[in-house]
This record gives C-alpha cells, structure tokens and sequence, in this order.
C-alpha cells in the first residue's frame, strides 16, 4: 500500500484539485491522508466528501505536517504532495513498477512547471539523476517532494523532516537519503508543480542559503559520508557562505558576514 500524504496550509483552492489528482490516479492500493497544518480559511469543507483521512493540527510548519502524516500512515510506501501542485495520472503505477524492477528504495520523476498559469522551462541546474546522488543534490533541491516514492524502512534509517527548518527542508532530507542511498529518476514528467504564489514559503524567507548552510554542517558534524563526499561537502559550504557573507555586507551586517566566512574556515 501506498500512503499519499498532502500537507496543506489555507491553500483551500488547491485541496480539491489536488486530491483529485492522486484519487484518478490506476494505482488503487492507496490511503490519502491530508494534513491541515493549521488552516483559518475552512479547508476541510473541501474534503468533507471525499475519501481522505483529515487530520488537522495547530500550525506547526510543512516539516511537522509531513512528519505528522509518515507517523499516522500505515503504508509500506509513502508519497508526499504539495497541496498546491498536482500527479499525473500513472504516476504512482510507473513508479511502484520501476521500483519493483530496480530494488530502488526511492524514486522521483520528472516535472512540469507552471508559473502564475503559464507553463516554463527548467533551467540546466535543475537538471535530475539517477543513482548516488549525493553530488547532484549539494548546490540545491532537485528533487521536488510532489515526485518521490520512498519506502517506508528508509525513514526508520534516516530519520524525519527536520523540524528546526522553516524552509529548504527537503533540500536537507534529499542530502541525508542520497548520502546513504541510491535514487531512480524517472524521466518521464508525471507532476505539475504551480509556483508564482505571492505566499509561497520561498518568497516568505529571505537568503534561503542559509537554512541549506545548516542542513551542510548537520550533515558534515554527523560523520556518516567518506571523504570524497566530505570534501565536496566542505566546497558547496564554502561557496554558500561566501554567498551569503557578500549579500550580509550588502545589508551592512559585517558581524552576519564575519560569522559566515568564519564557519566556511572552521569546516574547511
């Protein structure tokens, strides 16, 4: 069984749409559980019909959402999906079948892009892999939450969101997995991801580098990865921290800056 868990946060707009989207999908073996992290705009007047488990609970942040629902979920795959984007139909039966052929623990697929309605293109960074990873996911967040299918034991080794993170926690989960695991990618777009709104959690936070400079040092102080991987690690840390030093100086906070530069020197 899979167990699809869609996190939603006053996105009341989106919740039937994207419900409907795992419901159409061929692949019946499933539970929905949705997540209200907290809504004020009556969200569960949009579920009130449907075949979903509704859990609602104070506003904790999308970290604690998800974690809320991998605890609740009884299935041996779990699936996550932003309430605001939407699966194609045959997702979940391409991925349970190449998973099946492979003995991949995890997958993700390919994607389509809309922004404020209109569909973009994905820039040569965000460009996505198959197998050890780890590399691939140092700069930024390839993997997009909407597209995986992890196998439940991976949690059990790995751990949950981390909750301390307000944003770029899936850019911290990815690099935990891919520095332990392999991962499929499935070239083949089977999500639709909707950007461009004004509440969007990247558009909240300012200097995201930050949030991934933490999930570098968490992982580098965990001493789990060999030393080519520690090597590369310390390089994506110092870059970020330059990044985000030289932006800090912009603003006029030189100690911001200084602290920056002075954490790239102690882990390097």
């Amino acid at each position: 069984m899979v167990s699809v868990i869609i996190t939603t946060y006053n996105r009341r707009n989106f919740l039937k749409d994207a419900v409907k989207s795992v419901l159409n999908q061929d692949y019946h073996n499933k539970e929905i559980i949705v997540i209200d992290d907290g809504s004020t705009d009556r969200s569960y007047e949009i579920v009130r019909d449907l075949p979903v488990r509704y859990i609602y609970q104070p506003n904790k942040g999308i970290s604690s959402a998800r974690n809320t629902g991998i605890t609740i979920s009884k299935g041996e795959y779990i699936a996550f999906l932003d309430v605001d984007d939407r699966w194609l139909k045959g997702k979940l039966s391409t991925q349970i079948e190449a998973m099946s052929k492979t003995g991949y623990l995890i997958s993700y697929t390919d994607e389509i892009w809309l922004r404020n309605g209109k569909r973009i293109n994905q820039k040569a960074r965000h460009r996505k892999y198959s197998g050890y990873i780890f590399e691939r996911c140092l700069p930024l967040c390839i993997i997009s939450p909407s597209s995986v299918l992890i196998k439940r034991e991976v949690f059990s080794h790995i751990g949950f969101f981390d909750e301390s993170l307000p944003v770029c926690e899936d850019y911290d989960m990815w690099l935990r997995i891919s520095s332990r695991y392999p991962i499929l990618f499935i070239d083949k777009p089977l999500i639709i991801k909707n950007g461009g709104h004004e509440d969007q959690l990247s558009k909240k936070y300012e200097v995201m580098d930050r949030f991934r400079i933490k999930s570098l040092v968490k992982i580098l102080d965990s001493n789990i990865m060999d030393i080519e991987m520690r090597e590369k690690t310390i390089e994506e840390l110092k870059i970020k921290c330059q990044i985000v030093a030289k932006g800090a100086i912009k603003r006029g906070k030189i100690d911001e800056a200084k602290a920056f530069l002075e954490l790239a020197n102690l882990k390097g």
